[in-house]
């Protein structure tokens, strides 16, 4: 009969480890995407679930105490705060003249 404790921990890796994944898959698109606002698309949002997958990790990890809620608290945060980090970095990429490419070889928006 499998313990509570090891349900816990199996349970608690599996989501440290699903949010690690999503952290690097983010990171490799960070890396291979050609132009900034889709670097920052892979930045925001692949980051932001892997941050709650590895929160979620941990706070089953630390089980009903002080150091859940307080993480409870950091994770809520951040979900608010990424996307408007994220739409005032592409405001002021927008601000900088910064155009998004939309094809492989065009490099700005059509000027209509």
């Amino acid at each position: 009969m499998l313990d509570l404790s090891l349900i816990k921990d199996i349970l608690s890796w599996l989501f440290l480890f699903i949010g690690a994944l999503f952290c690097l898959i983010g990171s490799l698109g960070m890396v291979r995407f050609p132009d900034f606002f889709t670097r920052l698309h892979a930045a925001s949002l692949i980051d932001t679930v892997g941050i709650g997958f590895i929160f979620l990790g941990l706070m089953i990890q630390t089980g009903f105490t002080l150091n859940t809620a307080k993480l409870l608290i950091i994770l809520i945060l951040m979900f608010f705060l990424s996307p408007a980090v994220t739409h005032a970095a592409a405001r002021s990429a927008l601000y900088a003249k910064i155009k998004p490419r939309l094809h492989k070889g065009e490099d700005s928006l059509p000027t209509h």
